[in-house]
């Protein structure tokens, strides 16, 4: 298949077993997390590299040809803000990815997650502050930069990775949608995550950039309240962020938002 040897040029091919002996044969030890498209394992490369080996699910859709096609883009990204591919494994019914290792998983499992009690993190302004600007960086990069521009389609907190210095960084591309030259929009199935999708994208089915920065921006709440955007188990009024901050910008209180966590601090300036 002459995708199969465009990609082989540019993307290292793993075997099978290769990436079995990396994750302990799957040991469920080493999983760090799960998605709709499957599990991730921490593992350890032959050369020494510590990989994340994200694992498709049986159930995933995508064939073959699309898979490879979507290596073929990742590998041609670059950026301090987006997860570096390492290569990928097409054996059999087997499709594995293979990425960079992030020493401090992703937001929804530390911030959000209560990452000072939990995690052991310190997430102080400044902290949130530079996580908040470099997924910035990083979209920018993509719906500008990138020709054509990608959009990432799943934008949220557990596809934001931090790294030892707790710097972010986007991952999971197993949704993103190029933006051809000279379109306003790209007509597709929705797909997305509940409570991130933007609305006029969930309503018609119009892909544009503005549904990526429709997600960042529930991100930033999230980010700055230090709560997910959908918690059913606290009380009523508190369950759906965007509904609370929407009532809060209302009575002019926004500012009750603010995670407690932040001691009404934000970059050495009180909260008024």
């Amino acid at each position: 298949m002459q995708t199969e040897l465009s990609v082989t040029e540019k993307v290292k091919i793993y075997k099978y077993k290769e990436i079995r002996h990396a994750t302990d044969d799957f040991n469920a030890l080493n999983k760090t997390g799960e998605g709709g498209f499957g599990s991730v394992y921490k593992g350890h490369l032959k050369d020494g590299k510590v990989a994340a080996i994200k694992v498709l699910s049986a159930e995933s859709r995508q064939g073959v040809k699309e898979f490879l096609t979507e290596i073929n883009v990742i590998s041609e990204i670059q950026h301090e803000n987006l997860v570096k591919l390492y290569g990928c494994c097409v054996e059999g019914n087997h499709r594995t990815l293979v990425y960079n290792y992030l020493e401090n998983n992703s937001l929804d499992k530390t911030l959000l997650a209560g990452g000072y009690t939990r995690s052991g993190l310190q997430f102080d302004w400044s902290t949130r502050a530079n996580i908040c600007v470099g997924v910035a960086k990083g979209l920018a990069f993509l719906h500008e930069e990138v020709q054509p521009h990608i959009i990432h389609r799943d934008i949220k907190a557990s596809n934001i990775i931090l790294d030892r210095d707790l710097s972010p960084k986007i991952s999971d591309f197993g949704l993103a949608r190029l933006m051809p030259p000279n379109m306003t929009h790209v007509s597709t199935c929705v797909a997305g995550t509940i409570g991130y999708l933007a609305p006029e994208y969930a309503a018609r089915g119009q892909l544009t950039r503005k549904a990526d920065v429709y997600s960042f921006g529930v991100l930033l709440m999230e980010i700055v309240s230090g709560r997910s955007n959908k918690n059913t188990r606290s009380p009523t009024e508190y369950q759906y962020l965007l509904e609370r901050a929407w009532e809060l910008y209302e009575r002019n209180e926004l500012v009750d938002l603010v995670d407690i966590a932040l001691g009404g601090h934000r970059g050495g300036l009180s909260v008024p």
